[in-house]
């Protein structure tokens, strides 16, 4: 015997369920259709003034070019369209509904929803034949399928849109003449894993083994937030000596990380250029590359200037910045500190107009010779080894005039970088105001940090790395969205949020 509701299905006109123009017999409705033409809207969508809230946060993103998949079928019931669950997910993380089981609560508290979303497409929104009362809640997916769905669905579809959010942001600001992206901000943010290793309440044997991997989450990896180094106690105690140099200290968990690069409009606040989820054993620098790329494509250019914490201190970042300054009447720069590593500091190193590095008598070191780097270094690069000027190319004194300890043996070395972004690193004026201006940008990305943590980025309830990579992408689109219905509402900043 056939099941009634399948039996119905078997027999429902066949829906065309590509995107058209308003007005074309049998075209689905999709939420950008919706939202800028709610005349095709039935009543009990347009009597729910929760609907209609939501239809006008998430309506003006490019719905009817969203990368869909394949939802054509032969028998049985047609397959959920992934926009549904993007749009489902948008939902819950606006209504701030922690469990898949809220949001299905929320769901069928209005049900309006589940046609307009076209959870069910037998009874979704088609011009020609829309329903006079809503779907049963029957026709909702169940929470483990919603799960699956969101573990599933590319995060390239994600991209698309949280690029489109950007496109639409920047129309808005062009209609009120305001430049922007000129000035960017990148920072990463941790993750923590749903597992009882991050539980410092649970027993775990060798909780900091990154060897044993958690039952709970097979993608999730061990990190560091931050490390620090300080000096040893003033007795080392006899049953477990401590290294003289000094303790690492550092906060330790299983996780992810989520680096996102952002730009301030003045007065008008922030909002997300790109973003990329990675396991959390992945260091700051390996998402800088990927996320520039992604940000000079949906901004069509190459920003200027740039503002990073010290964990981004590497000749290549001042390199991709110094490279905007060709032909701009205002030099580009990336504002970063200074970061002292392998026990090199920022005093005493100097260099010449034609940019060779200077000794400590003051003395440009010639370039002895160059090799290609491809260990130390994310980025396969060039290296010079200069030297003493007195001994090299030919001896020219016979003593040094700062009187070098290393003068009987050969004097004074350098290696570093032949980039010019190797003698920006030291040459950056960060005492200048133009430097304290681009810097203080980087409060930017702590507020959306910030957005991100109240919508729950941080301590996600999802067990593998796809579904939350994708739920990360959706709060910042989330994030971008909510700026644009700021903007086109007029929705003024208060005075905390300048």
């Amino acid at each position: 015997m056939t099941h009634p509701i399948l039996a119905q299905l078997l027999l429902w006109p066949e829906p065309d369920l590509t995107c058209g123009e308003p007005g074309k017999q049998g075209d689905f409705i999709n939420l950008h259709t919706a939202w800028s033409h709610p005349e095709y809207l039935p009543p009990y969508i347009t009597r729910s003034a929760t609907i209609l809230r939501i239809l006008d946060l998430i309506g003006p993103l490019d719905w009817a070019h969203f990368p869909e998949r394949d939802l054509k079928h032969t028998f049985g019931f047609p397959p959920i369209p992934y926009a549904a669950l993007v749009a489902a997910t948008l939902i819950q993380l606006n209504e701030h509904h922690r469990s898949l089981k809220q949001l299905h609560l929320f769901l069928g508290e209005h049900p309006g929803f589940i046609s307009l979303l076209n959870f069910a497409p037998q009874y979704g929104l088609h011009q020609g034949f829309s329903f006079n009362t809503p779907p049963p809640v029957t026709c909702l997916p169940t929470q483990r399928h919603l799960t699956r769905m969101l573990r599933e669905i590319p995060n390239a579809a994600l991209q698309f849109l949280l690029a489109d959010s950007v496109r639409l942001i920047g129309a808005e600001l062009a209609t009120r003449n305001v430049i922007w992206g000129d000035c960017i901000s990148l920072d990463t943010k941790h993750i923590l894993a749903w597992v009882k290793q991050n539980n410092p309440k649970a027993y775990v044997s060798e909780r900091y083994n990154k060897l044993n991997q958690p039952a709970g989450d097979p993608d999730c990896r061990l990190g560091c937030k931050r490390r620090r180094n300080q000096p040893a106690a003033p007795q080392t105690p006899t049953s477990k000596p401590i290294n003289a140099k000094g303790v690492a200290l550092g906060e330790f968990y299983w996780g992810y990380g989520s680096g996102v690069v952002v730009t301030k409009v003045p007065h008008l606040g922030e909002f997300v250029l790109a973003e990329m989820t990675q396991p959390f054993d992945h260091g700051d620098l390996t998402y800088f590359f990927p996320l520039m790329a992604q940000t000079e494509q949906r901004l069509g250019f190459r920003p200027r200037f740039g503002t990073f914490d010290a964990a981004f201190d590497a000749w290549y970042v001042y390199a991709y910045f110094s490279a905007t300054s060709d032909g701009s009447p205002t030099p580009g720069f990336a504002a970063v500190p200074f970061s002292a590593k392998g026990g090199k500091s920022l005093k005493g190193l100097h260099f010449s107009p034609n940019g060779l590095p200077l000794c400590q008598a003051g003395l440009p070191m010639p370039l002895k010779f160059t090799f290609t780097d491809r260990t130390s270094c994310l980025v396969e690069h060039e290296r010079g080894k200069y030297v003493c000027p007195l001994l090299f190319p030919h001896p020219s004194a016979t003593s040094c005039p700062a009187h070098h300890p290393r003068w009987k043996r050969g004097g004074c070395t350098a290696m570093m970088p032949t980039s010019v972004g190797a003698r920006l690193r030291y040459t950056l004026d960060r005492d200048s105001a133009a430097y304290t201006l681009i810097y203080n940008q980087r409060t930017a990305v702590e507020r959306i940090n910030s957005q991100a943590v109240a919508l729950g980025i941080e301590r996600p309830h999802l067990r593998n790395g796809p579904a939350i990579a994708n739920q990360n992408t959706l709060i910042y689109l989330l994030i971008n969205l909510r700026f644009l219905h700021r903007l086109r509402n007029n929705i003024p900043l208060s005075d905390s949020d300048l």
